[in-house]
């Protein structure tokens, strides 16, 4: 029976329709590719073939689509007893009523980027022996350590939503066979995209020893160096738009630190 629905669905095809269909597809492929803006509605991972395609994104093809989103929690898990909260979720887009195509996405607090936390070396907490734990050096060269997150019960909903955030983009992507364009793999961009609420709360040091790793002009230096030496290109890296959150963060920790004092004309120790 299954041979015989196959062979119905070949038999129905228009052979003469498919080079007009598949040159539509490409063209608007094309279109989807130069609307997008690279690092705001799909980011590039280093060393991958293909862009990874994002929230922002997703929305905006939807809209190029005239597309709607409608969403089903096909199944949940929250255990508070453990601390364990997991949810599938289905996103059905339709057009005027009329259903397109659907994807899937799942989320759970035992994913490590939920599980596990990483915190700088005064926030590890006292019980707790350093050398017995996992460490590493951020991109800003700061030591960072590896514990279990003690409070799950903070991440129901950002795994709920997250869960949805992947099904919307799981389904975005087969319109217009899209995938062939971009990918989703959300764990490796995990460490490239960061959410407002990840960015740490710094002191003053914290955020002066951060360092540049990019550029030519101040690459190596640190934001204390930068705001003593080159305050045009301090307040340029805290208004620009591109510039990493945890950046700006510490940009505006050290302008408010300084300027707000009673002599507002101290700076950075040297």
């Amino acid at each position: 029976m299954e041979e015989n629905n196959q062979l119905s669905i070949i038999e129905s095809i228009d052979i003469q329709n498919i080079p007009a269909i598949m040159q539509k597809i490409n063209a608007m492929q094309a279109i989807v590719q130069k609307t997008l803006r690279k690092d705001h509605d799909y980011g590039v991972i280093p060393g991958t073939n293909k862009p990874t395609l994002l929230k922002p994104g997703a929305e905006k093809i939807l809209l190029m689509f005239g597309l709607t989103s409608e969403y089903e929690l096909l199944d949940k898990i929250e255990d508070f007893g453990r601390g364990f909260f997991s949810y599938s979720v289905k996103c059905l887009l339709t057009k005027n009523g009329k259903k397109i195509t659907e994807g899937v996405g799942h989320c759970n607090t035992y994913e490590s980027r939920y599980r596990w936390r990483w915190v700088r070396e005064n926030d590890v907490p006292e019980n707790m022996n350093k050398d017995d734990l996992i460490s590493r050096t951020d991109r800003f060269g700061r030591r960072i350590f590896k514990i279990i997150n003690d409070d799950p019960y903070t991440l129901a909903n950002t795994v709920l939503k997250m869960a949805k955030k992947r099904a919307q983009i799981d389904a975005v992507l087969t319109v217009a066979s899209l995938s062939e364009v971009f990918t989703q793999d959300l764990e490796d961009m995990a460490e490239y995209v960061r959410d407002d609420e990840e960015i740490p709360v710094m002191d003053t040091a914290e955020a002066e020893s951060i360092r540049i790793t990019f550029g030519t002009k101040h690459k190596g230096d640190t934001l204390g160096e930068i705001y003593r030496n080159d305050r045009g290109y301090f307040d340029w890296l805290m208004k620009n738009e591109r510039t990493d959150p945890v950046i700006k963060k510490a940009c505006e920790t050290i302008l408010y630190n300084y300027e707000s004092s009673p002599d507002n004309t101290q700076m950075p120790p040297s």
